[in-house]
């Protein structure tokens, strides 16, 4: 396969050159992770006959692959980067695929086991290719794009989950082969039609562990403990508690990925005008409200419609978390990029190896403790927030950076 630079990309067509490849590949993801976790809980709770106990665990074992997300270094001695992220997003396909081949315990560890791996090592290797391939001018916009051409991926599989379910028979193996099929043949059609791009700053091959980052690591790492108590409870409670079914789940997923789809733009625009800084302040200050309702749908008895809502406004927030990368690439070293990637991902997945499976066991003592949890999270992560400068960059990582003459530590 032909080898050419950015600079050279920009004389292909519009559709071979590197950001319509980070589009494709952020399409593509979303067709098979959206189908697993659109049918996730009905399946594990129906078929399988999981209990909380047995979803933490799951979840556990998922966040394996990620917190390895280190060894993404080591591979890359041998392997490319966009070569790499291709190879993850068929192994996440194939893996997809198989998810409902046996439904018991067991297989259903193994297979996530695998899907995890191409997940998390694409993710690692895409945020990489990311703030390697896109100025500093035009990532935030084009960050946000991204974001919402994956929410209209995910759209497309809750759409067809939700149009279709019960009316063509197929089953939740019939959807998990389709999703994870097209998302496996996107990646192979990849592999032929795009050459590899070179980017403009070879990457270190070590790991890489600075003290000027410290405060992008604690963040990734709080950004991680959190979200695993949303990905993981939130949607499982949505089932227990209020028995929503494949088409209500489904349903409430599409309002999410439309409302998405619409104000990620928007959210792109807020982090070049307003900051890095500002926009995380407002979302651990959002994060910390919701996560509060959610306790309160324990303790007052609310309903299913405020619980949805929570649903959808907690996506909002969420989706604000790409402002941490464009911190991060505002404060590295572009040599850094690659191996600080790695190394971020596996921080972020430390508390996801243990939290779901501990977690598990709260949530069938007391289920409005684990968000309560949460909220104290989001707390911290917004502490974390307020040390990041106005205007970051090298040598001014945080309000307490000391002038420094060298980006050496």
């Amino acid at each position: 396969m032909k080898h050419i630079t950015l600079e050279e990309a920009q004389s292909l067509p519009r559709w071979r050159r590197p950001e319509t490849l980070l589009f494709v590949m952020a399409i593509a993801m979303p067709l098979a992770f959206s189908t697993w976790l659109a049918l996730l809980e009905n399946f594990i709770i129906e078929r399988a006959g999981f209990n909380g106990s047995h979803n933490g665990w799951l979840h556990s074992v998922r966040e394996v692959p990620g917190f390895l997300a280190f060894s993404v270094i080591f591979i890359l001695a041998f392997v490319r980067e966009q070569s790499l992220a291709l190879i993850s997003l068929g192994l996440l396909g194939i893996a997809t695929a198989a998810t409902a081949f046996f439904p018991d315990v067991g297989w259903i560890l193994f297979i996530t086991f695998f899907s995890s791996i191409g997940f998390h090592f694409y993710e690692t290797v895409n945020q990489s290719l990311q703030l390697q391939w896109l100025s500093k001018e035009s990532a935030p916009q084009k960050l946000a794009w991204m974001v919402s051409v994956g929410s209209g991926a995910s759209l497309f599989a809750y759409g067809l989950v939700w149009l279709t379910w019960g009316r063509l028979g197929l089953g939740f193996n019939g959807y998990y082969m389709m999703g994870g099929g097209l998302c496996a043949v996107i990646a192979l059609a990849c592999w032929f039609l795009y050459p590899r791009f070179e980017a403009p700053t070879p990457q270190r091959r070590e790991l890489v562990l600075r003290k000027r980052y410290w405060l992008y690591y604690a963040l990734q790492f709080m950004a991680g403990a959190r979200r695993q108590i949303f990905v993981v409870f939130a949607a499982f409670m949505m089932v227990e508690k209020f028995n929503l079914g494949v088409e209500d789940k489904t349903g409430l997923l599409m309002i999410t990925l439309l409302t998405n789809m619409f104000v990620a733009p928007v959210l792109g625009q807020i982090v070049k005008r307003f900051g890095e800084r500002n926009t995380l302040v407002i979302e651990y200050i959002g994060l910390i409200c919701v996560f509060l309702a959610y306790g309160g749908l324990f303790w007052f008895g609310w309903g299913v419609l405020i619980a949805c809502a929570l649903y959808v406004i907690d996506h909002i927030f969420f989706a604000l978390a790409f402002a941490l990368k464009t911190y991060f690439q505002k404060i590295a070293d572009p040599a850094d990029i690659a191996p600080t990637a790695a190394v971020a991902f596996t921080i972020n997945h430390i508390a996801a190896v243990f939290l779901p499976a501990a977690l598990g066991y709260l949530w069938l003592v007391s289920p409005d403790a684990v968000f309560i949890m949460a909220a104290c999270m989001a707390g911290v992560s917004l502490a974390l927030a307020l040390l990041i400068p106005r205007h970051p960059r090298p040598g001014r990582e945080t309000i307490l950076s000391r002038p420094v003459s060298t980006l050496a530590e």
